[in-house]
């Protein structure tokens, strides 16, 4: 089971950019913290409109000071503060296109960062960030929410222990309705900037939820995308980045794969699922029943793994790491966030104390992920039918 990190005796404080009063996911990485205690939000910058931002620093009960009008005013603030005071780092959940400038001023300035994804707008953005990173040697967690899942890392360790024997194919859907009418033209803000080539960047739906698709792939196979051919297509009328997409994928190693992304696909919510193949043997794993696995030897009868067991965790010391309750208590979304926010807590504590991470306390999406994103977002909308290269 999950337990609290003791190399630093304090809670972490986390600074937010973003999530302000009408936003979704800003919500959702406060509960992620709540569910810890370990990081508590003293500080942020909540919104482009400074009354706004205010607004949610009252919401939240923040110190008046606290509640800054900009990003800006955010990093001076908050370097104006002693350092027994100032946040540790912050989290970034605003719209793709400012995620680079704030993440590149927040790393600059001393503070570790946390990112929602797609990391940039597009790949020279994305290359110039990992060299900062890598010049700060800050700790960058990006939040590709469903690696944080106990089962998914139980489906990798056993993909990586040969439980299937040789890779040979992957399908990883991810499928979604909700945007089957043009909620963008009635002012719903989530559909707005999610299809505004300006906000959203290249892609549309591939950028937005088909990014994780290929993330999960690569991080449950344990494999990267090589080359893909892949077909976008934007169904609304009007609707100027792609709503829809299929793409076929070749990975390293010879393995070949299936990934398709939608938002128009009614009677679908987050409908989000990956099959692994191999010589010996298969698994399964679906977003919306998150607690089981299913695996399926080869001349045996099929495996239903359920979370929270002791044969999970004796075949996956990370899905133990990331289980919070017994079996038969249901875990899903908020804990996978809190998963990624208390793994990268501990990568954090154990930097501001001077020490090293336990490896399984680095087990989360970073920068490198960041860059894999953006390649593939690239690639998908370069193709157009014909087989591209992922550089």
């Amino acid at each position: 089971m999950a337990k609290k990190n003791e190399i630093l005796s304090r809670k972490l404080r986390m600074g937010m950019v973003g999530g302000g009063p009408t936003a979704f996911i800003g919500e959702v990485h406060r509960k992620a913290i709540r569910l810890d205690g370990e990081i508590e939000l003293v500080a942020g910058a909540f919104d482009i409109d400074p009354k706004q931002s205010r607004k949610m620093g009252r919401m939240l009960y923040l110190p008046k000071k606290r509640a800054y009008n900009t990003y800006q005013d955010m990093i001076a603030g908050e370097l104006a503060l002693p350092v027994g005071e100032r946040i540790d780092f912050v989290s970034i959940t605003t719209p793709n296109s400012s995620h680079f400038p704030i993440a590149k001023a927040f790393l600059e300035a001393g503070f570790h960062v946390v990112c929602e994804k797609p990391m940039t707008m597009d790949v020279k953005e994305a290359v110039k960030l990992k060299e900062i990173v890598k010049k700060t040697r800050k700790i960058f967690m990006l939040t590709h929410t469903y690696t944080g899942f106990p089962m998914v890392k139980l489906a990798k360790d056993l993909v990586a222990d040969g439980k299937l024997g040789k890779v040979h194919k992957v399908i990883v859907q991810y499928h979604q309705g909700w945007l089957m009418r043009a909620l963008e033209k009635s002012g719903q803000q989530q559909a707005a900037w999610r299809t505004d080539p300006k906000q959203a960047g290249a892609a549309g739906c591939m950028g937005d939820i088909g990014t994780h698709a290929a993330n999960l792939a690569e991080y449950v196979s344990g494999l990267s995308i090589k080359e893909l051919c892949a077909d976008l297509t934007p169904f609304v009328k009007g609707r100027k980045l792609d709503d829809d997409g299929n793409v076929l994928l070749h990975f390293n190693k010879g393995a070949k794969g299936v990934l398709t992304a939608s938002q128009v696909q009614v009677g679908h919510d987050n409908d989000l699922a990956i099959w692994v193949y191999g010589e010996n043997g298969s698994l399964e794993w679906h977003q919306e029943h998150p607690n089981q696995l299913l695996v399926k030897p080869i001349d045996a009868p099929k495996e239903i793994w359920e979370r929270g067991n002791g044969y999970v965790e004796a075949a996956s010391p990370a899905a133990a790491k990331n289980s919070r309750l017994p079996g038969g208590h249901p875990e899903a979304y908020i804990e996978a966030f809190a998963n990624l926010y208390m793994r990268a807590g501990e990568a954090i504590r154990a930097r501001v104390a001077g020490k090293k991470a336990d490896p399984l306390s680095l087990d989360f999406p970073t920068v490198t992920d960041g860059v894999s994103g953006m390649k593939f977002i690239e690639a998908v909308v370069k193709s157009k039918g014909k087989w591209t290269k992922i550089k």
